[in-house]
């Protein structure tokens, strides 16, 4: 090392994941990349006058991690609009949110609880009725996506999207109705979920300024779950280049808390050929740079390859036209060296998909183009070989810790205890890496897929995989950091604690090593680096967080509230265990059983807010 580094962090147990020198005391980064690894006593030598010194006070330290399939460029679109019941306990405590939420959203926007739960996951193991939502918001419309198997309308919602007994069912699902033909605002995703998308895009859109401020906060609370980085697998009404503007704005500005790579996903049933065509002359794989960049297509190559994943229905067949129409599109993207992932459920979708793979690759060689398989969660072993004879990878999602029960009903225990097979995908060599599919079919949180591939049980504590089938700590961590890299083409660039990677690193709230099994889930961070930068602190390490957004906009924002993952269980914990006394005037001269604003609210509720939040809690009072 020439000079001195520009940090240093030492006192700390570090799990480097480099075979080579697994566990260290310290490090030091240098113009955002590790430049030393090892002892306390060797690395803080290396520090100069400038250099900024970190105590970790004795704390484990990982790579940071990377989320190998999430929505983020649409999620945080509408970050901020959304209500959010992912790792809510109990149905009586989301509904409360919900009504909270209501007194305070103006018309004519939605309230909106848009993916990330499950029934399975509340102590009621049931979903609100349409009457129980029409009892707390009966003029605010309420948008209610239970992963993509349905949503839920109130009557405002129903009468804002303009569905009545004239609409006709569309042809992706459809509108139940009561003996009177009327719709009764449950919508059911059959034979996809066209319904639900196409519903949901006829809300209220935040304008450009909020979608900024949108991205950010959601970033901040990837940021908060020790996320550093994340593939972006496109999605269903995002459309390239419009729908990329807010992201590229905030690459431009140096604002991005979360390395992103994003594939591109056609938009057009029929003229998917047409979509690749224009974007391999337009765009060039891998443009960007280390915190944005290309990664291919995919996860949607054609419409007619795609197996809807909603357990509830059965399988559904890819129709005839599906190879012609996937072999078009992938000889267009091998032939312009494009990596490409597939959405694939069923082992019947990817074998018909291997198919035209073997054919195309006959004749143009992938020659170790990174191409790969989402979700796979009935994948054979035959399909598993074949993948592996072609050099592709295997993108695994944490889908069944919030379906299991659905499919354990459909399929029974024995089909179940290996959807994914992901310990055997491992043990013949293929390369494979974890994420979560959010933000609509599952949460964005980590650490459920982390405890999902550790434990092999649901959200709703259902146990599905035996022993056998789940993954030890270290291997579950490895697929969610160095194993990633693979599937962006860059190994030995991130995803480990060593000289020459950058620097992106995890300091979790408590030992994900030893920490018992039921606690993974609840892991967050209390410091999070991307690039050698702070982008989130708590806790002990306060005092180094810099990195927070403005306020999140607008102000009825349901993020101002409730902030991200398990806010609620903070709020309620916090609850119960202090009482803020208020001076007022009103008649009580009240003592409100509130929420210590520090704490609870993470700042999150802005003193001009506090006054509107008190007397959503039915208090005449507000303090602070």
């Amino acid at each position: 090392m020439t000079s001195p580094p520009d940090l240093i962090l030492y006192n700390g147990t570090l799990t480097t994941l480099d075979r080579r020198n697994p566990v260290a005391q310290a490090v030091a980064i240098t113009s955002g990349k590790f430049a030393a690894v090892g002892r306390n006593e060797d690395v803080m030598p290396l520090a100069g006058a400038a250099t900024k010194v970190i105590d970790l006070k004795g704390r484990r330290v990982m790579p940071g991690l990377i989320d190998n399939h999430l929505h983020i460029i649409r999620g945080g679109l509408n970050f901020n609009m959304e209500l959010r019941w992912d790792g809510v306990r109990s149905l009586a405590d989301a509904m409360a949110m919900l009504k909270r939420q209501v007194a305070i959203t103006p018309p004519p926007q939605w309230v909106r609880v848009v993916g990330g739960f499950t029934e399975h996951q509340f102590a009621e193991k049931r979903l609100p009725t349409i009457d129980e939502l029409n009892a707390v918001a009966p003029e605010t419309p309420v948008f209610l996506l239970h992963l993509y198997d349905r949503a839920l309308l109130n009557g405002a919602a129903l009468r804002a999207v303009g569905y009545t007994k004239d609409t006709p069912n569309p042809p992706g699902g459809e509108i139940t109705r009561d003996a009177h033909g009327n719709p009764t605002g449950l919508l059911l995703a059959r034979p996809n979920a066209g319904i639900l998308y196409a519903t949901l895009a006829k809300g209220p859109k935040l304008p450009f300024e909020y979608q900024l401020n949108s991205t950010r906060h959601f970033m901040r609370e990837l940021n908060r779950l020790g996320v550093t980085g994340a593939i972006d697998a496109g999605g269903g009404f995002q459309n390239y280049p419009d729908d990329y503007a807010v992201i590229q704005k905030l690459s431009e500005q140096g604002q991005l808390t979360i390395r992103l790579g994003y594939n591109l996903f056609t938009q057009k049933p029929k003229g998917e050929k047409e979509d690749f065509l224009n974007w391999t002359k337009t765009s060039k794989y891998k443009q960007g740079d280390d915190y944005f960049r290309h990664n291919g297509a995919g996860e949607m190559l054609v419409f007619s390859a795609a197996d809807f994943e909603d357990f509830r229905e059965p399988r559904p067949d890819m129709p005839p036209e599906m190879e012609g129409d996937l072999e078009e599109v992938v000889r267009i993207l091998a032939q312009n060296r494009w990596p490409w992932r597939l959405h694939a459920t069923y082992d019947e979708t990817i074998s018909r998909a291997l198919d035209v793979f073997e054919r195309v690759n006959e004749e143009i060689p992938f020659d170790g183009l990174h191409w790969f398989f989402d979700h796979a969660e009935t994948i054979s072993d035959r399909s598993i070989d074949r993948i592996a004879a072609l050099g592709g990878g295997i993108a695994v999602q944490h889908r069944m810790a919030y379906q299991g029960e659905y499919f354990v009903e459909r399929y029974g225990f024995g089909a179940a205890e290996a959807t994914p097979p992901v310990a055997k995908i491992l043990s013949r060599g293929v390369k494979s890496s974890a994420g979560t599919d959010a933000t609509r079919v599952a949460s964005y949180n980590p650490w459920v897929s982390l405890a999902w591939l550790v434990t092999g049980k649901t959200v709703g504590g259902l146990q599905i995989y035996p022993r056998r089938n789940c993954l030890d700590r270290e291997t579950a961590l490895r697929m969610w950091t160095e194993n990633v890299t693979w599937f962006s083409d860059e190994e030995n660039k991130k995803g480990r604690i060593e000289t020459g990677q950058l620097a992106d690193l995890v300091v979790p709230d408590r030992d994900y090593f030893s920490c018992p099994e039921a606690e993974i889930a609840d892991i967050t961070s209390e410091l999070t680096m991307v690039g050698g930068k702070v982008v989130y602190a708590a806790g002990p390490f306060a005092s180094f967080d810099e990195g927070a957004p403005p306020p999140a906009m607008p102000d009825w924002s349901p993020v101002r509230t409730y902030g991200g993952y398990g806010a609620w269980a903070e709020l309620q914990a916090t609850t119960h265990q202090r009482t803020l006394s208020v001076s007022c005037g009103c008649a009580n001269a009240c003592n409100v059983h509130g929420h210590d604003h520090a704490r609870a609210l993470s700042g999150r509720v802005p003193t001009s807010d506090l006054q509107s939040f008190w007397g959503v809690l039915g208090c005449a009072c507000w303090a602070v």
